[in-house]
């Protein structure tokens, strides 16, 4: 079974008039690869995974699959109609992913019972392992951690990407011991690993992801007191990675580093120029142009 642990990435889609840019989504993938991470996630929320058809998800997949052949890839499987995931989750299957990221169904908002009957449906059809992605904020609903830990009696569920915001609960669901429980929330990530999470799925570590590697190494190695100068090194680059909606801002740093174009579908809105100064200081503060 695939262990979920070190530093994520759930990969942003690179477009160019309108068109995914495959080049770019190539050589980006390449390039946090060879920075030591230890896996992607392709069709996360950071994809703009909502703005892309089912076939241009397959297609992105193969894509990130084929650039970086060594590298584990999860994929994300959202959706609120569960026979159409169920359908979708076959073909995700015919390629060789690591896993599968599965958020709540969005809009239903479904009692906990309802949750725990959907993700066991899922892990069920599944032959991969699967991950349990937590975000009420785009989901509409807080998976417990009551019910959470009752899936992980299932032999597939492994895995939670905790984006709950309850230290409590997140708390339980490391000292149950039975998942692997990774940082959600960029600015949790190091608190997380200090309370013994598995590690992280990160969107921020696009920018320096061998800093945000550096961290969970020293973290794991105990040597606490420099994960935690190099975490808040990072911080102020987390916060403005996320001070308007992800991944507007994520993308103009990549743009400004020449990784691809600054370019998202809509609604999504580009980040705003007042924004653009205080990301371009920080880039060059921390090496990247």
């Amino acid at each position: 079974m695939r262990s979920f642990d070190g530093i994520w990435i759930p990969l942003v889609t690179p477009f160019h008039d309108g068109k995914i840019d495959f080049p770019a989504l190539q050589a980006l993938a390449r390039s946090m690869f060879d920075a030591g991470i230890s896996g992607l996630v392709a069709c996360g929320s950071t994809a703009e995974a909502a703005a892309l058809d089912d076939g241009e998800q397959l297609t992105v997949l193969d894509t990130i699959l084929d650039a970086v052949p060594g590298c584990p890839v999860a994929m994300g499987l959202a959706g609120n109609r569960q026979p159409a995931m169920l359908e979708k989750m076959q073909k995700i299957q015919q390629r060789p992913v690591a896993g599968l990221l599965i958020p709540a169904p969005y809009y239903i908002r479904p009692s906990q019972e309802g949750l725990r009957a959907f993700y066991l449906a899922m892990a069920d059809a599944a032959e991969v392992p699967v991950i349990v992605y937590n975000i009420p904020y785009r989901s509409g609903i807080n998976i417990d951690a009551a019910t959470i830990l009752a899936l992980a009696e299932h032999e597939r569920i492994v895995a939670v990407k905790d984006c709950g915001g309850s230290a409590a609960a997140t708390m339980s669901l490391i000292a149950h011991g039975g998942l692997q429980i990774l940082a959600g929330e960029d600015e949790q990530i190091f608190t997380t690993l200090c309370l013994g999470g598995s590690g992280a799925i990160t969107a921020a570590a696009h920018i320096r992801p061998d800093l945000f590697v550096r961290v969970a190494q020293l973290v794991q190695a105990q040597r606490l007191v420099e994960a935690r100068e190099q975490f808040y090194e990072l911080l102020p680059l987390i916060r403005l990675l996320f001070a308007e909606p992800n991944p507007a801002v994520i993308k103009t740093a990549l743009a400004m580093t020449g990784m691809l174009r600054d370019e998202l579908r809509a609604p999504m809105q580009p980040s705003s120029p007042a924004l653009h100064d205080k990301l371009r200081r920080e880039l060059s503060r921390l090496g990247c142009l």
